[in-house]
């Protein structure tokens, strides 16, 4: 049975993660919670990647809130594609950055899945990154990140946020479809 723990952070992330693909700006005061109840709840787990992932998710969250209000020259920050080029190099720098942190983690701690853990969390960065910047490749990057976090998570019998990050690979369906569409409406 999940905690209480688990079932509030869960919620806080689900409602945060579905405003984000609607993409209303409250996405980040609702996640801003849930990140800091996901620490926990990692941390007692010993999923250290993710607590630092959620500590990253804060600093972004508070970016990401301004950005969007208030990104370009106090305009809201309109939704736009990537450079194939700058995504390129930060693929391959989330790789290696994946790498040298699992192994980090395998040495030197009692991390459960060091490598996987670590690739959730540089994909995740690589992802927030992209989201506070409005960039539609952010849904490809969270579509990658829940993909891998589904069975890590499971591993760990967190059934629930398991679950959730399934229903969070659906809503990165969604959110590339309909920022697709907006996208295109802006062009139009």
């Amino acid at each position: 049975m999940p905690s209480s723990l688990e079932i509030f952070a869960n919620l806080f992330y689900l409602v945060s993660v579905v405003l984000a693909a609607r993409n209303s700006v409250h996405t980040w005061a609702v996640g801003l919670v849930g990140c800091v109840l996901f620490g926990w709840l990692f941390f007692s787990v010993q999923l250290y990647a993710d607590v630092t992932l959620q500590i990253f998710f804060i600093a972004t969250s508070l970016l990401g809130w301004w950005s969007w209000v208030r990104g370009r020259q106090g305009e809201a920050l309109p939704i736009s594609r990537a450079s194939m080029a700058g995504l390129g190099l930060a693929l391959l720098l989330a790789v290696v950055v994946a790498g040298a942190y699992g192994a980090l983690l395998h040495y030197f701690t009692d991390a459960y899945a060091p490598f996987i853990d670590s690739l959730v969390l540089t994909f995740s960065v690589l992802a927030q990154l992209l989201l506070m910047r409005r960039k539609l490749e952010t849904w490809y990057g969270w579509l990658l990140v829940n993909t891998l976090a589904v069975p890590l998570f499971a591993s760990r019998e967190l059934y629930l946020t398991a679950f959730i990050y399934l229903l969070f690979w659906c809503n990165a369906w969604y959110g590339l479809y309909r920022w697709r569409r907006e996208l295109n409406a802006q062009a139009a």
